[in-house]
C-alpha cells in the first residue's frame, strides 16, 4: 500500500456521516471549518476547505478518530486541529492521524509535543504520561485497535463496537463499503430480509454461517441507529 491510497475520494459526504454515524453537519464542519456563533473556524481534518464533494480515505479514517471525541452535536476541537498541523508538519504527510508512527513507539513523543504544543485540554489528548512512558489514552487506542495497519498506513476500518467483529472497511474493497468475506453486509441483509436462511445465504455467497450472522449483527445495528 502506498501513501496515494489515503488520498483517495471514497465517499460523498452524506455516506461517510452515515458509515461513520455522525451528523452529516458536524462530519462538514470537521471538513470544512465554518461559521458558528459569528466566528468562523477552520477545517480540523484538512489543512484547509476545498468545498470537495467527496471524502477521501485519510479523511475518512481521521474522521473516525474525531468521532471517538465526539461529546456533542458541536465539538470545539480548534487545539486538536493544532496538534493535527503540527504533526502535518513534522511527517511530512497530508493525514498523520491515518498513519501509525504517531500511535507506537517513539512517534508518542512527536504526538505528544504535538498537543502539548497545541496546548490540547486533557479530556482531548491523545497521548498521556504513566510512570514516565507515553501511553495512548483510551479513546485514541479504541481508535487504534479499529484500524487494520498495513506498514504504517490505514488499510482497513472496523465499523463495528464489537472487537470480535471481522466486518471491515477497506478502500481496496467493495467501494470501501462495509464487508465481510469480500461481500458487502447490505448484500447479506438483502439476502436473509428476503426470508433465505443463514445457511442458505452461506452457500450462495461462499460465507460460513458465522460471517453470516456477523454481517447481520452490523447491520442490525447500523440500521437501528439510523432510525
Amino acid at each position: 500500500m502506498t501513501v496515494q491510497v489515503l488520498e483517495r475520494p471514497m465517499y460523498a459526504e452524506p455516506e461517510a456521516a452515515r458509515l461513520l454515524q455522525v451528523a452529516p453537519s458536524t462530519l462538514h464542519y470537521w471538513l470544512e471549518g465554518g461559521d458558528r456563533r459569528g466566528k468562523q473556524y477552520l477545517p480540523v481534518i484538512r489543512a484547509e476547505a476545498t468545498s470537495a464533494k467527496t471524502v477521501t480515505w485519510g479523511e475518512f479514517v481521521e474522521a473516525a478518530l474525531l468521532r471517538q471525541y465526539r461529546r456533542a452535536h458541536f465539538v470545539p476541537m480548534v487545539e486538536l486541529r493544532a496538534a493535527i498541523e503540527i504533526l502535518r508538519h513534522d511527517l511530512g504527510v497530508p493525514y498523520p492521524l491515518a498513519h501509525a508512527r504517531p500511535f507506537v513507539g517513539a512517534g508518542r513523543k512527536l504526538l505528544l509535543k504535538a498537543q502539548t504544543e497545541a496546548d490540547v485540554p486533557g479530556e482531548y489528548c491523545l497521548v498521556a504520561v504513566a510512570g514516565g512512558q507515553q501511553t495512548l489514552t483510551p479513546a485514541s487506542e479504541a481508535f487504534y485497535d479499529r484500524v487494520d495497519w498495513e506498514g504504517d498506513l490505514a488499510s482497513g476500518w472496523r465499523p463495528a463496537e464489537d472487537s470480535k467483529s471481522p466486518v471491515r472497511m477497506r478502500p481496496d474493497q467493495r467501494f470501501g463499503l462495509p464487508a465481510i468475506g469480500g461481500i458487502k453486509t447490505e448484500t447479506v441483509w438483502e439476502h436473509l430480509e428476503a426470508g433465505e436462511d443463514p445457511h442458505e445465504v452461506a452457500t450462495e455467497l461462499d460465507l460460513t454461517v458465522e460471517e453470516v450472522r456477523w454481517a447481520l449483527a452490523y447491520e442490525t445495528s447500523a440500521r437501528a441507529r439510523a432510525s
